[in-house]
Order: C-alpha cells, then structure tokens, then sequence
C-alpha cells in the first residue's frame, strides 16, 4: 500500500536504530555508473519538490548492518571485523542484482536491490563479524530476521502528500544491473543526514591468496544467517557485555 503523507525524517521515530555516530556495514554504490544513473533520473524527476533530501551521488548505498556506536568501537575493534569479513567473504563470488522498482516510504524513497537472496552471503559476513567483535548480531534497517536491500535515493525532510510526488516519479525505472564485489565497514559521523562518512576498509568478494575461505554449510536460502534464538545465545556468552542496538525495527523498509 502506498502512504498518502510523507513525514519528517529528522523527527525522532519510536524504535528506530540511531545512526549518528555509529558505524555501519555499506554496500558503496556511488562509483558505479549504473547506480549513478539511475539516481540523475530519478533525481531529476525530482528536483521541483521541496522538502527532499537528496542523497549524494558519492554515498549511493545499501545499508547492510549498523554494527555499533563509533565511542564503542575502537579501531582495533573495526580491524577485527575486516578481517572477520575478509574470512568469511573470501571464495563468495560478486555477484548481479538489478534496480528498477520504486519504493515509497512516509520517510522516504528507495529502490530495492534484485533478488536480495543473491546478497545473503554478504548480510551474514557482515553479522558474523560483528558478533565476534562485538557480541551482539547489529541491526538491520528492516524488520528481523530478514534484511531488504536497497538504495535510498531520498529522505523526506517535511510533510507533504506523497500523490504528486509518484506521479512525477512513478512505481519503476528503466532496469539498471550492477555487480556487487565488496562490503566496505563505515565510521558515520554526527548526524545520519550530513554526509561525514569515514570508510575504515573495505572486504572484497571473490577468491584472494593468502585468505583461506570460512567454511560454509550450503548455499544460503534466507537472508538470516542462523535463527535468532541461536545469534542471542551465542551473544549471551560473550563477555564484551554490549548490548545496545538490539531493538529491531517493526515495519516495512526503513529510509
């Protein structure tokens, strides 16, 4: 169902993760000439309304994980999930997924990355590193166990009526592939809307010498890793005793 109003994104949202100050698992989308192309189009298509925050071309992302508070989370600690992810990405091979389809959101708009299964392996690399490090399983900015992959290409930073804004825009755009090779660990910094992001490393799909591949029990068929009873207990023993972020979204695709 479409909504009928756009809202302030700005505007605290009752069990939404904070991502001021965190870091955070990307996808960098940004150098890609595809991504950048469909977002000019979609963008411009745009560019009559106010009250739209236009994500930067270079920061074109998807959001894999929020892993944790930047306080928390010293620079010891992000080498260590590089190199878990490193592990655990090493033999995945890149692989292709597709942007066409138009998503509204009271808090914004997003295009979903196709099929999000071919992205499974890079959501568990990103969960399976950041519980080692930090004992807890991150949190995803879309309803638990799953996680849906996209990109936003707005925010809405006031409240309007949503109807203008998808007749200019539309439900989809001419199909873009890209291919997706990495997974790249992101210091945020201040708030989520400025744009001071500090990329930390980058794990690189496919084969790399020197790197032996994590051992995996079959091809993934879910986006979820393990159940999330499992991820709890095996966090529960952990001694790092960090435990914030913990509270999943309820709703839909989060901007």
């Amino acid at each position: 169902m479409l909504p009928e109003q756009f809202t302030d994104r700005r505007r605290p949202r009752p069990g939404a993760p904070n991502f001021s100050n965190s870091v955070c698992w990307h996808l960098l989308l940004g150098n890609l000439k595809p991504v950048q192309a469909i977002a000019r189009e979609a963008q411009q298509r745009l560019a009559g309304f106010p009250g739209l925050h236009m994500t930067p071309l270079r920061w074109l992302h998807a959001t894999v994980l929020l892993a944790g508070r930047a306080s928390d989370l010293p620079q010891a600690d992000l080498d260590q999930m590089l190199a878990k992810a490193r592990l655990e990405l090493n033999g995945t091979p890149p692989t292709s997924v597709t942007l066409d389809r138009v998503v509204y959101h009271p808090a914004g708009i997003v295009l979903p990355l196709t099929p999000a299964s071919a992205l499974a392996p890079i959501f568990e690399a990103a969960q399976a590193a950041t519980l080692e490090i930090t004992g807890t399983p991150g949190v995803t900015s879309t309803p638990d166990p799953s996680w849906i992959p996209h990109v936003t290409l707005c925010y809405s930073t006031s409240q309007q009526p949503t109807a203008p804004i998808i007749a200019a825009l539309g439900k989809s755009l001419p199909p873009r592939e890209v291919t997706i090779d990495k997974l790249t660990l992101v210091v945020q910094q201040g708030s989520a809307l400025s744009w001071d992001w500090r990329p930390i490393g980058t794990a690189y799909l496919g084969q790399h010498d020197g790197i032996e591949p994590a051992p995996r029990s079959g091809p993934a068929s879910a986006l979820s890793l393990r159940p999330i009873g499992e991820v709890e207990d095996r966090a529960a023993q952990r001694d790092s005793g960090r435990n914030q972020y913990r509270d999943h979204w309820r709703a839909g695709i989060r901007c």
